[in-house]
């Protein structure tokens, strides 16, 4: 049986000497009202009483309903501070600064909300002198499911190696709000969105595959594909080396 007690210790451990030994005051993650934000939020916490959430709706009309009030429902219930910066505004303006030069798809379009995010969680990290704690899971990482220098970029990242099944059993062993469990998991990139049916396939197979078990020959080469789709986004950068 999985001892979540010494988990959660050892990773919060992992959070105070990472900001110790980074000489940040504090950390600052992306508050979304979901399960991986709700996580990383209770260690950074625990870990450091100077941890900041923020609530960065874009565009989304979830952004500033559901979305948020989960998140303050998260953030009230573990004393973490939170600061709502809204970033439609930006992302329209951004959108009227590229029109007529260059011609932007679905994809680059829903793109910009991590992106901007991403800005804005740097912005308050640079500021306030913060460390920028990451929310991935080993689920998306392997499937592709992030943006590339979007929700992909943080300092440090205190949940990477778990599994969304994984998540959701350690919420549960923690007390978390019921709400984590039973809505659908989403980026919130857009209303109605939801990243089972983005990816095509459920956590729960992605789980069963990354952990050995037996799933489809349909199921597996989504997933293969996947992954090898956008295992770019894993590599380093590539740079040029003199012979």
């Amino acid at each position: 049986m999985r001892d979540y007690s010494k988990e959660y210790r050892r990773r919060v451990e992992y959070i105070a000497e990472t900001v110790s030994r980074s000489g940040a005051n504090g950390i600052v993650y992306g508050n979304s009202g979901g399960k991986d934000s709700a996580l990383v939020g209770i260690l950074c916490k625990a870990a450091c009483d100077n941890t900041l959430g923020l609530i960065l709706p874009c565009s989304s009309d979830r952004n500033y309903t559901a979305d948020a009030t989960d998140a303050m429902t998260v953030a009230r219930r573990y004393g973490i501070e939170t600061r709502m910066v809204d970033l439609t505004p930006v992302r329209v303006a951004e959108l009227a600064a590229l029109d007529g030069k260059c011609a932007i798809n679905n994809r680059s379009r829903i793109n910009l909300a991590p992106r901007l995010r991403m800005l804005t969680l740097y912005a308050f990290a640079a500021a306030e002198d913060r460390l920028v704690a990451g929310t991935g899971n080993r689920s998306e990482t392997y499937m592709g499911y992030f943006t590339k220098w979007g929700d992909g970029a943080c300092d440090f990242n205190p949940i990477s190696d778990l599994t969304v099944t994984e998540i959701y059993a350690f919420l549960q062993w923690l007390g978390a709000p019921a709400f984590l469990q039973e809505k659908a998991p989403s980026a919130g990139l857009f209303d109605s969105q939801t990243d089972e049916e983005e990816m095509g396939v459920t956590y729960a197979t992605i789980d069963q595959y990354l952990l050995g078990g037996p799933v489809s020959p349909e199921d597996r080469e989504r997933i293969d594909a996947c992954h090898r789709r956008s295992f770019h986004k894993l590599r380093p950068i590539s740079t040029f080396e003199n012979p």
